[in-house]
C-alpha cells in the first residue's frame, strides 16, 4: 500500500508528511512519501493533494508540471484511486477560482472559490472552528458535528451541488468544510494541524477502501 502526498512546490509539507506517516503505522496503511515524480503517483493506491497560498499560482505550479499533473488526473479520473485535497489543494478541486483572476480548476467538484463574505467577521478565518457535518462519510466516521478543526483561509468553495457538500462551519455565514463525491475527498481545514480530529480523518482516509 502507498500514499503519495504530491509535491508541486505549493506549501510546507513536512507536517503533513509525519501526520500521514504516523496514522498509516496506526492503522497498518503502508507507506507514505512525499514526491514530485509522476512515476510515484501512477503506482499510488492513494493520493493526497496539499496547497497553500494562492489560487492561481498553485493552479499553475501544478498544471505546469505536465508529466506530474497528467499523473494525478490518470489515478483519479480514471483509475479511481482515492484522493483528499487539502486547503487549496482542496479548492483546486473545484470548477474555477475568482481570487484575482479567473482561473480554472480541476472540474471534480461542483463549485466555485470567491473570497469569503466575512459579514464583520476577519479575514483571514484563521483558527479553531467547529465542524457541522452535513452527510454521512466514511472519512468522517467518529467525526461528529461540534469536533474543531484549524482553518487559514481568505477563499472558500461555494458547492453548486448539496450532495457534494459533507460538511461545513459557521463564519458569519456557512463556509464550506469538506467536499466530497466518488472517490475524491477535499478538506479546507489543515487535517495535519487539527490534532484529534484531523489524525482520525488521516486514519480514516488511509483505511478508506471505496
Amino acid at each position: 500500500m502507498l500514499t503519495v502526498l504530491i509535491d508541486y512546490e505549493s506549501g510546507n509539507l513536512h507536517s503533513a508528511e509525519k501526520a500521514f506517516q504516523r496514522m498509516a503505522r496506526e492503522v497498518d496503511a503502508g507507506e507514505v512519501i512525499v514526491t514530485d515524480r509522476a512515476e510515484d503517483v501512477l503506482r499510488a493506491d492513494r493520493i493526497v493533494l496539499p496547497g497553500d497560498g494562492a489560487f492561481p499560482a498553485c493552479a499553475k505550479a501544478l498544471k505546469g508540471r505536465e508529466n506530474l499533473y497528467g499523473a494525478l488526473r490518470e489515478m483519479v479520473e480514471v483509475k479511481a484511486r482515492p484522493f483528499l485535497g487539502i486547503c487549496v489543494g482542496m479548492q483546486l478541486m473545484a470548477r474555477v477560482g475568482h481570487e484575482y483572476e479567473e482561473t480554472p480548476g480541476l472540474g471534480w467538484i461542483d463549485g466555485e472559490v470567491s473570497r469569503i463574505r466575512a459579514e464583520g467577521r476577519k479575514v483571514p478565518h484563521m483558527g479553531w472552528n467547529d465542524l457541522v457535518i452535513d452527510r454521512p462519510h466514511p472519512v468522517l466516521e467518529g467525526i461528529e458535528t461540534g469536533r474543531h478543526a484549524y482553518f487559514v483561509h481568505s477563499y472558500q468553495m461555494e458547492v453548486a451541488a448539496p450532495d457534494q457538500l459533507l460538511a461545513h462551519v459557521e463564519y458569519g455565514h456557512p463556509v464550506t468544510a469538506i467536499v466530497g463525491r466518488d472517490t475524491m475527498v477535499g478538506t479546507q481545514f489543515h487535517p495535519e494541524k487539527s490534532q484529534e480530529t484531523g489524525l482520525r480523518l488521516i486514519a480514516n482516509f488511509l483505511s478508506w477502501a471505496p
